[in-house]
């Protein structure tokens, strides 16, 4: 029997945008996906019944003046009196986050923060921020994107998401330059 698998789409384009984008690079056929998307029914009581039944969690937003998307803020609001319930809590979950440049990052790590304290696990490395900058670099400088993710690290992502829920993980790392790290690299 698959997993059950939420999918929080919470970016402002919904369907249509860069968040969305990113399920097109991966296959979710190892679960039973649902798609929770926050631009078509931002309440969280809309998606209580998918997120209770859910045994895994994806949450994808853009990146919005060093936030989230206002969609996801008021979904977390909202969902604050399920804090430590059932809903939540040891429930892996990953989270990807869009973002033209920078930004992304801060947004990711508060969020991780904010899911942790529902009470949900944050299995290593399924956190990733994609941002206009690393897809071009990666495309253009094929040898410095090892330093950036890409969408080749989405696949990692799901499958350590999915290792969250074995019995004994077999996590996955991706690729990181494991070169000098103290390099000069500004001319």
């Amino acid at each position: 029997m698959k997993q059950r698998l939420a999918v929080i789409v919470s970016g402002l384009g919904g369907m249509e945008g860069n968040g969305e984008r990113l399920l097109h690079h991966v296959s979710l056929e190892a679960f039973d996906a649902s798609l929770c998307v926050l631009a078509q029914r931002p309440r969280f009581h809309d998606h209580e019944h998918v997120l209770r039944e859910a045994n895994a969690f994806l949450f994808i937003t853009g990146t919005y003046w060093d936030s989230w998307s206002s969609y996801l803020q008021r979904f977390l609001e909202e969902a604050t009196p399920s804090e430590a319930t059932e809903i939540w809590l040891g429930k892996p979950a990953a989270i990807w986050v869009t973002a033209h440049s920078v930004g992304g990052k801060g947004v990711l790590s508060r969020l991780q923060g904010v899911l942790s304290t529902f009470g949900v696990l944050i299995p290593p490395m399924t956190g990733i921020v994609i941002t206009k900058a690393s897809e071009l670099a990666a495309r253009h400088a094929p040898e410095a994107s090892e330093d950036f993710f890409t969408s080749r690290d989405l696949e990692i992502s799901l499958h350590n998401l999915a290792q969250a829920l074995e019995p004994k993980p077999a996590y996955r790392a991706w690729d990181v330059e494991r070169g000098d790290p103290m390099q000069r690299w500004v001319p």
